[in-house]
């Protein structure tokens, strides 16, 4: 289990970019964040990876602190950052170095058959698509088994067409590894996509407002009745999350315009 406990940041010239965040996220968990920008959606990440130092709490995976880089702790950025040096395939094993060399091929081959790119394992990053490089980046998270994977909008600047074929990818993956997951996005449709629980974080300090679960079963239906009742819950929990606290008090909950 991935435990957040009290978590704060504050940062040197004394921005609080959290404040107390607490959440426990399951064993194969997939937890979507959510939330309006400023909240801290991407430094509590940050945090959970190892990348950055808490001003308070802690946090722990199956009850070891985690205060650093971990090596049972993947992350996908935003943008693939791919070594333009290195193939599709030697990107994928560059974390697999201390592996024997044919478990290392064989670990990469699955990975890269996988995400649908065995026939371009030996091309430059330079010569595959948007889609096709964070198809490497994706996996060369999974290659290493992560017991968490972090994923930071890592879809967010692909059309709608890829992105839906990268969810599946994703999911497939997942279904092997079963790691616990938690995602950063700004898109509603894909956290109802993808998570098992979307958590609404509101701004200034970013805190926790808000928690909806989607029990919904996989493979999902976007144009669902359920797929569309998820979107509007947690539209409706975003637009309160932008609302001062006495404005959310006087108003009822209504069908959210968070865009």
């Amino acid at each position: 289990m991935l435990i957040l406990d009290r978590l704060s940041k504050t940062y040197a010239d004394g921005t609080r970019a959290l404040d107390g965040i607490a959440l426990s996220v399951e064993k194969s968990e997939i937890v979507a964040l959510i939330g309006g920008s400023g909240c801290g959606k991407t430094t509590l990440l940050r945090l959970v990876a190892g990348l950055d130092r808490a001003s308070e709490g802690a946090i722990s995976l199956d009850g070891e602190t985690i205060a650093g880089p971990h090596p049972g702790v993947g992350l996908v950025f935003q943008e693939p950052r791919l070594l333009p040096w290195l193939t599709a395939s030697e990107n994928v094993g560059f974390g697999l170095a201390d592996l024997p060399k044919a478990e290392r091929r064989e670990r990469v081959a699955h990975a890269l058959d996988r995400v649908g790119l065995a026939e371009h394992a030996g091309r430059w990053p330079r010569d595959l698509s948007g889609g096709q490089q964070q198809r490497v980046a994706i996996a060369r998270a999974f290659v290493a088994n992560p017991r968490v994977l972090l994923l930071d909008e890592p879809f967010s600047a692909l059309d709608a067409f890829t992105r839906k074929d990268l969810h599946g990818h994703l999911l497939a993956l997942w279904e092997e590894v079963r790691p616990t997951v938690l995602i950063v996005t700004h898109d509603v449709s894909e956290a109802v996509a993808l998570a098992d629980r979307a958590v609404v974080m509101r701004p200034k300090p970013g805190r926790l407002d808000d928690t909806i679960p989607l029990p919904l079963p996989r493979p999902r239906n976007p144009t669902s009745t359920r797929s569309e009742t998820a979107t509007r819950q947690i539209l409706t929990a975003l637009d309160r999350s932008l609302k001062p606290r006495r404005a959310r008090d006087d108003t009822p909950g209504e069908a959210a315009l968070w865009w």
